[in-house]
């Protein structure tokens, strides 16, 4: 991994090991998804209900975790913390309509401080201006405080400490690939003995690359954070929002819009690693990576709020992506700089999300053959032939990068892959991948008639036709009156949802209703959906998959079960942490969120199903 930017800087004063502090005691309370997200499409960093920093990714999203005390809690996990004496209170919220971060810590006496935690990011010199810098300003509720501030961050996976140094107003903590600077207007002496101190007047902190500021830290950190303000509040004044649910929308697209790795146009599938899907299941895997298939259910949701600035950026990774793969195979995902090769590999000296282990970085699925990644290509970039706003349109030239990828997707519309939930040891012809084959060709067809192209239309229409008829005949279970997830089977799989979504089959279709009822009948728990009935690679699921709760309610409101949607629909609102956000998976029991967080999936889904079943502007104003 690349260093920030080396050891430029100020050298400093050497610091002994032993200002570091005691280490005789956890260093955040368990570990939870109660947590905040802040980013600025540069990186992303996660705060906890107490306002420590329990997870925060450098140089990238995909890189050493700097702060890891997510996977690892214990005396030799990395936090940021800022503690208030005789703390009985917390609050945490984002400023309205922002990525910009409060906790609210009071003590016995009603007594505090209020944590602001954001990223910069915000348009200056005609760019957008996101820095790899975290700032932290702490203010003054009402009278001084006493507080302590402990910044403990390591390299190498948890495995290296830093080396620390000392300057005038700074610190820097010093690694084998990439050295950190915090800059603070607070005592330096008070911070390396990670003491308590009385506080009677607002501070500020900013960490990233080892770089002096141009400015009084004071003035820079409010310039920074009123300018953050002001962006995210104008970018989501320019959203396409249903009547109802309007908060929950909002800050799900905050959500996928801090997913974007704006450096290339890769959008991660969650920002964390080896959150496991249900505990002690082992299904502990590695989502800081882009996978074509989520990244598609992103972009569409956005586009459904007219914010298609996204889209535009990562258009620029996928066509990456297609023009080196010469028309042949595609991965299911990659890495965010475009890497190919992700090998999966342990850490088993991380004791993983409150002791479930294993921690894993990389992911196997890179090997995979997954063949429905070809239509979540053609639909991920179909707009982009359509939409009349866009400054640079697609063409011709696009299109025939695309025919390539539609070719390869008929090539293997009817050939057995590991399908769209990354099965590691069973091949079938699954119904996903083979929908999504046809969704390709289908749309292809679509953009050729825009482009007046009429020969090539009616040979996607065509190519389109001969993979719709098998498919419907198939994919369907006389005895399980549903279609089923894979052709000849009979085991039921909740992705036979989405033939709906692309527009397969209309969603009156018998068939289709009769499918909905089954499902509902086999994976529901409750209001909750799993993904499969069949056992996998860790045998049967035992949590419900989010996404998958989301198709359910999508597909009720399409055949008419509008007001069962909405009473799931709030359930799964219920179902979010205390801000807003969703992990991957929720316990059907418990109801407590698990999974890597926050998940894209899971925020396309809130979008999705609050747009389909908002009332209309028209019906009240």
């Amino acid at each position: 991994m690349t260093s920030i930017h080396g050891t430029t800087g100020t050298p400093g004063i050497p610091v002994a090991p032993t200002a570091l502090g005691p280490v005789n005691a956890p260093v955040t309370p368990e570990a939870s998804l109660n947590c905040g997200v802040i980013g600025n499409c540069s990186y992303n960093a996660m705060v906890d209900k107490s306002g420590n920093i329990v997870w925060c990714c450098l140089p990238r999203f995909d890189g050493d975790p700097v702060f890891n005390a997510l996977l690892d809690n214990s005396d030799n996990g990395s936090v940021w913390s800022i503690e208030l004496e005789n703390c009985v209170k917390t609050e945490q919220f984002y400023d309205p309509n922002t990525a910009v971060l409060r906790t609210r810590l009071t003590d016995a006496d009603n007594h505090g401080i209020e944590i602001t935690d954001f990223a910069p990011r915000f348009l200056s010199r005609d760019r957008m201006f996101r820095p790899l810098m975290l700032i932290r300003r702490i203010r003054i509720l009402n009278s001084a405080v006493r507080i302590r501030v402990r910044v403990r961050p390591r390299f190498d996976w948890g495995r290296v400490t830093p080396q620390i140094t000392r300057g005038s107003h700074h610190i820097r903590y010093v690694g084998p690939e990439q050295t950190l600077r915090l800059n603070t207007d607070a005592s330096l002496s008070h911070l390396l003995s990670e003491s308590w101190f009385l506080v009677n007047k607002s501070l500020n902190f900013t960490l990233g690359p080892d770089e002096t500021l141009n400015e009084g830290i004071e003035d820079i950190c409010r310039r920074f954070e009123k300018e953050t303000v002001n962006y995210w509040r104008n970018w989501s004044r320019r959203l396409a929002l249903p009547y109802e649910y309007q908060d929950v929308v909002i800050r799900a697209a905050i959500t996928l819009k801090m997913s974007l790795y704006e450096d290339t146009g890769a959008i991660i599938a969650a920002m964390t690693t080896s959150i496991p899907e249900a505990p002690g299941s082992e299904r502990n895997w590695d989502y800081r990576f882009c996978w074509l298939r989520d990244a598609f259910f992103v972009v569409r949701a956005l586009n459904s709020l007219s914010e298609v600035g996204t889209m535009e950026e990562y258009l620029r990774w996928l066509s990456n992506i297609v023009a080196s793969s010469k028309g042949g195979h595609i991965q299911p995902l990659y890495g965010i700089g475009l890497e190919e090769h992700l090998p999966e590999s342990t850490l088993d000296h991380l004791p993983g999300y409150r002791g479930h282990k294993p921690v894993r970085v990389g992911n196997q699925a890179q090997e995979h053959f997954q063949h429905d990644v070809y239509g979540n290509v053609v639909l991920g970039a179909a707009q982009a032939f359509l939409d009349h706003r866009l400054l640079n349109r697609a063409g011709v030239a696009e299109f025939a990068l695309l025919e390539a990828v539609g070719e390869q997707a008929f090539r293997v519309h009817d050939q057995p892959d590991a399908g769209m939930w990354e099965l590691r040891t069973r091949a079938r012809v699954h119904t996903s991948s083979m929908l999504m084959s046809w969704a390709a060709c289908d749309r292809l067809s679509k953009i050729a008639h825009v482009l007046e192209l009429p020969d090539r239309a009616a040979y996607w229409q065509g190519r389109a036709d001969q993979i719709r008829e098998p498919l419907l005949r198939d994919s369907w279970s006389e005895e399980r009156q549903a279609f089923v997830e894979s052709l000849g089977g009979r085991d039921l799989d909740a992705s036979v949802l989405l033939m709906a979504e692309v527009n397969f089959i209309d969603p009156m279709d018998p068939r289709f209703i009769k499918t909905v009822e089954a499902l509902e009948k086999t994976l529901c728990d409750g209001p909750y959906m799993r993904r499969y009935e069949a056992p996998d690679d860790f045998g049967k699921p035992e949590t419900a998959f989010n996404i998958c709760t989301f198709w359910r309610i999508d597909a009720l409101a399409r055949i008419g079960r509008k007001e069962e949607a909405r009473e799931i629909f709030e359930t799964m609102l219920k179902a979010r942490n205390h801000l807003g956000l969703l992990s991957e998976d929720t316990h059907p029991v418990t109801g407590e969120m698990w999974g890597n967080f926050p998940q894209t999936y899971s925020m396309v889904g809130l979008i999705n199903c609050a747009m389909r079943l908002s009332a209309p502007w028209d019906s009240v104003i």
